[in-house]
């Protein structure tokens, strides 16, 4: 499986994930909005109910004179009132309008009873199929034969004098509640599929977006194994060469045995280097590695090192200057030998890339807490997009330069990774064909890690 594959693979394995995730989420979130509404509009529905309820049952008390029996006012209050076994009494009654219009409107009933609980009228959108016996029960729900569903609240009445007069019922069927409900019901169905299909489209770009940060460390990984590979073949190749080529020999003189070994020893101290490189790279990587503390001065390391380096820039017809815009010293805490080498990489890279005639200046000074050597030169420049890869390891601008040089691409990583460790910084900014300013900022003095 390549890693294409591979990470395919795992993209989906984690899209799938998160899907699954969400989509247990938004299941039992609509489950919770669903009956959530189904309970707000139960409450609302009751408390309809029992305001009805209350406002009949109140004005019917007023009107009530003797036990068991209906005053004609209360025809006029309840103009649909029907007294049980006598026929068309609605339509023998003036059409006067009710004073609670919720009873009119088709979802209201209203019941009377005796105190024997026999059924003696009833008013409103009342099925036939409901139960005729009494249930002294505050609130019922109900069902009649053909399946419908009502919710109903029982009260005692009572005399103008507080007689006993029977027992009054409201009731209303609760065909809109449920047929309420089914929509509701219906919208979380076709609107959950159609939420997870966007989750699962968003899970997998999600996935991608989270996985690019690891794939591309997988890539450099495996680039920077390859780039050690080839840098450590090298000259091994060289070496293998070399002792091949002397094995053939019949017969070794002192001056082609030294020739010989100086090739040996010129490879294993490139192979060594790059060894040391590595483990020191290994080492910055370390977020809790060590960093040796002790005081250094800046001034010192930059005019040793224009000492030292001016051999090679004479011979690579460079002028090597340096300007300290400073007048007292300039101390930091860390390792010397590793800002000594920064330092040095750092003139170096920029005597190598500047062409005969030109000049590399390295710069000291103070700005605020900082101290910061800036190293310019008259040299070919660094392109935009190889500017935001100079700093990664094995990264050449132009490799058959550095070949020439026996750079392996490691040097500028290592003073990055020193700068890091220092807590401070190294940044370039060039323009091809106009040369380059590697920049580097440590903290003045500061304190030991």
């Amino acid at each position: 499986m390549n890693q294409n594959q591979l990470f395919n693979q795992t993209r989906s394995r984690l899209a799938l994930s998160i899907a699954g995730v969400m989509g247990l989420i938004l299941s039992l979130l609509g489950f919770g909005v669903y009956h959530a509404i189904a309970h707000a509009h139960w409450v609302a529905l009751n408390r309809e109910l029992e305001s009805v309820a209350g406002t009949l049952h109140d004005s019917l008390e007023l009107k009530l004179k003797q036990p068991r029996r209906l005053e004609p006012i209360v025809h006029e209050f309840l103009p649909n009132l029907r007294l049980v076994g006598v026929k068309n009494i609605a339509e023998q009654t003036l059409p006067h309008r009710h004073i609670l219009s919720a009873v009119n409107h088709g979802y209201y009933y209203i019941r009377l009873f005796d105190t024997s609980g026999n059924l003696i009228a009833i008013s409103g959108d009342v099925s036939e199929e409901l139960p005729p016996a009494f249930n002294s029960q505050h609130w019922q729900t109900i069902t009649d034969t053909k399946g419908n569903i009502y919710q109903q609240i029982s009260l005692s009445l009572h005399t103008q004098n507080q007689q006993d007069w029977g027992y009054f019922q409201v009731g209303r069927s609760l065909k809109d509640f449920h047929d309420y409900l089914i929509t509701v019901e219906w919208t979380l169905k076709l609107g959950l599929p159609t939420a997870l299909i966007l989750v699962g489209f968003s899970s997998w770009w999600l996935a991608g977006f989270a996985m690019k940060p690891i794939y591309q460390s997988y890539q450099q990984i495996q680039q920077f194994t390859a780039d050690a590979a080839h840098e450590l073949r090298t000259p091994l190749a060289a070496v293998l060469a070399t002792v091949e080529s002397a094995l053939l020999m019949p017969h070794l003189d002192e001056k082609e045995a030294r020739e010989i070994l100086r090739i040996i020893e010129r490879q294993n101290s490139r192979l060594t280097q790059l060894v040391v490189d590595l483990l020191l790279l290994a080492r910055m990587d370390k977020k809790n590695a060590p960093v040796q503390s002790q005081l250094c001065c800046l001034n010192d390391v930059v005019s040793d090192l224009i000492e030292e380096l001016a051999a090679i820039a004479i011979a690579a017809k460079v002028t090597l200057i340096s300007e300290v815009r400073v007048h007292q010293p300039l101390t930091v805490v860390g390792d010397s030998d590793q800002l000594y080498r920064v330092v040095s990489n750092l003139i170096v890279n920029a005597i190598q890339y500047t062409l005969p005639g030109g000049k590399v200046t390295v710069i000291l000074e103070k700005k605020d807490h900082l101290v910061v050597i800036h190293v310019q030169d008259t040299g070919i420049g660094i392109a935009a997009e190889d500017q935001r890869k100079i700093f990664d390891r094995f990264y050449r601008v132009n490799s058959s330069r550095d070949r020439v040089t026996g750079g392996s691409g490691l040097g500028l990583a290592i003073a990055q990774a020193i700068a890091l460790a220092h807590r401070g910084s190294l940044t370039v900014q060039s323009s091809l064909g106009m040369g380059s300013t590697f920049t580097l900022r440590l903290p003045l003095r500061a304190s030991p890690y």
